[in-house]
């Protein structure tokens, strides 16, 4: 086996096809429309069409145009405009896929995951009142401690301070391994 078939094999079983579903459930739901039948997920989202037409229902105006034709670097902006959209939607960079995992197929599974990294951020947006998609973010949980609570928790030692009750070096040979010498 070629080690790109490799690759490409060890990408895909990270691909979870009931999450890719999901994903196009929710997008379908929320642009009242469906996916053309016989056309695979990938496909129909490869263009970026779909992507920036989603966005623009999640925030109106967001991607101003969209290219419906041209050649492959018109169809990759869109992925790019998309890809800038939800980053200002409040996406966190490290949750967008490449533009080479969608358009070369390179690593569906990280669009999918993008796609729920939007619908979670679709949560903390109230003017949205659509669906959304996977888990409710957690809410900040903000302590505040009085300053005598602080002073105390200065006196503790934390487990993590351990201790070196019997600790010695004996034994290790750090580097260099042990030598014997047999004498004739």
């Amino acid at each position: 086996m070629s080690l790109e078939r490799a690759v490409r094999a060890k990408i895909a079983s990270k691909r979870d096809l009931a999450m890719d579903k999901e994903a196009q459930t929710w997008v379908e739901n929320i642009l009242e429309w469906k996916f053309p039948a016989g056309q695979e997920y990938e496909e129909v989202l490869k263009d970026g069409q779909v992507l920036c037409k989603l966005m623009n229902k999640l925030a109106p105006g967001s991607i101003p145009k969209i290219n419906e034709s041209g050649g492959q670097f018109k169809m990759m902006e869109n992925i790019n405009n998309f890809q800038k959209a939800i980053k200002d939607y409040g996406v966190a960079d490290v949750d967008v896929f490449q533009t080479v995992d969608l358009w070369e197929k390179k690593d569906i599974a990280t669009v999918t995951n993008t796609l729920f990294a939007l619908g979670r951020q679709t949560y903390k947006h109230p003017e949205w009142t659509g669906p959304n998609l996977g888990p409710k973010p957690a809410d900040e949980c903000k302590r505040d401690f009085t300053e005598e609570q602080l002073k105390a928790g200065q006196t503790v030692i934390g487990l993590q301070a351990g201790q070196n009750k019997g600790a010695t070096q004996a034994g290790q040979n750090i580097g260099a391994g042990r030598k014997i010498l047999l004498g004739k």
